[in-house]
């Protein structure tokens, strides 16, 4: 189960890695990995989440790119790394944690996934920098505080998305909280959009961890997703 590591562009961040199961792939799981957009956090928190996924039949591609240098960097980066994916499936769900939420769910609006999977999602980006997450995050990654000009930036303000968000989220959660996921699936659902909150028992990072009753239950969710 070892990956596969493909560049999609000339930076060194802009990378990601491709597993494969035996025998044809039910789906493609987009990993995203959070952390808040900072430099310091990479790909190695997507990870763990790779054997249980290639186990259960599908290929995961987890990506990595530019933190740090700026919003823009960091959307081009995504949306270039889903265009990239080298293998076809009628099932393509992006699955980001934290910030990496985000970033999926944002990118579900450009084509090229059929799902997402929020995993604790920071999901408005205005509420998120008005309870100071992550020690000004927003701020740092747009470079200014969010405004109007952020609407196609800020996954509640870009609803209804044209695929179904599935939002899991820890109840005791005090680094992203639940009520980001709340207010993102009330938004989606009254501009006529689908999308389901599951809260569950645990912190922030539960819904990653791979030993979980969160993670039991998101891999049930895929396995529906792709007919059993």
């Amino acid at each position: 189960m070892s990956p596969g590591r493909h560049s999609y562009g000339d930076d060194p961040a802009q990378y990601a890695e491709l597993t494969l199961p035996d025998g044809e792939p039910r789906g493609v799981a987009v990993l995203v990995h959070g952390g808040f957009w900072k430099p310091e956090y990479g790909i190695e928190y997507a990870r763990p989440l790779v054997p249980s996924l290639v186990g259960r039949g599908w290929a995961t591609w987890a990506i990595e790119y530019r933190r740090g240098t700026g919003a823009a960097d960091t959307l081009a980066d995504v949306r270039a790394a889903i265009d990239a994916l080298p293998v076809g499936a009628g099932v393509v769900v992006g699955i980001g944690h934290s910030a990496g939420g985000h970033l999926a769910t944002w990118a579900a609006a450009g084509g090229g996934l059929t799902h997402v999977v929020s995993q604790a999602g920071v999901l408005d980006l205005r509420a998120a920098y008005d309870d100071g997450l992550g020690g000004g995050a927003v701020e740092r990654f747009l470079g200014r505080p969010p405004g109007p000009a952020d609407a196609g930036v800020d996954p509640v303000r870009m609803v209804p998305l044209g695929v179904p968000v599935w939002c899991v989220h820890g109840r005791d959660d005090d680094t992203v909280p639940v009520s980001q996921s709340r207010a993102y699936v009330e938004a989606a659902r009254a501009a006529g959009g689908a999308a389901e909150l599951v809260e569950v028992e645990g912190d922030h990072f539960v819904v990653v961890d791979p030993d979980s009753d969160a993670w039991a239950r998101t891999l049930a969710h895929l396995a529906g997703l792709s007919g059993g």
